[in-house]
């Protein structure tokens, strides 16, 4: 019984939650340490000599320079990751377009089906069968 109450009044609550705040703090610091440094080198309007710049005072100055980083490319950051969300969105949509017969039009698919019955890579009952599938969806 009494380790368990000196154990417990050597490290209070206010003093567990505190080591948590610090602990998610620091989380959040190499967190957004990691998107400068990745917003950094992925852009093309800057020279190397601008990236090697601002590397280097993230580097030395490694607070001050990500909050300046934030508050003078932070809008510029945010625009950039929506047009990077919107092309994979779009890279994505065609991938599954380019795959995927059903993003043809019916009379799409009954043509290639027809070509592919005159090039004799179908017989007639299954080009006959092709268009009945595609007529009832």
């Amino acid at each position: 019984m009494v380790l368990a109450q000196t154990t417990g009044s050597q490290y209070p609550f206010l003093e567990l939650v505190w080591t948590m705040l610090v602990f998610f703090g620091w989380v959040i610091w190499f967190w957004l340490l990691i998107m400068v440094f990745r917003d950094l080198f992925r852009r093309h309007d800057i020279s190397g000599w601008g990236k090697a710049g601002w590397t280097l005072f993230v580097l030395v100055l490694p607070f001050l320079g990500v909050l300046i980083y934030l508050i003078a490319q932070g809008r510029q950051m945010g625009e950039r990751n929506v047009k990077e969300a919107r092309s994979a969105q779009a890279q994505f949509d065609e991938y599954v377009r380019s795959v995927s017969k059903s993003g043809e039009r019916p009379t799409e698919q009954i043509a290639h089906a027809k070509q592919l019955l005159d090039s004799g890579a179908i017989t007639n009952e299954e080009y006959e069968t092709l268009k009945r599938k595609v007529l009832t969806h």
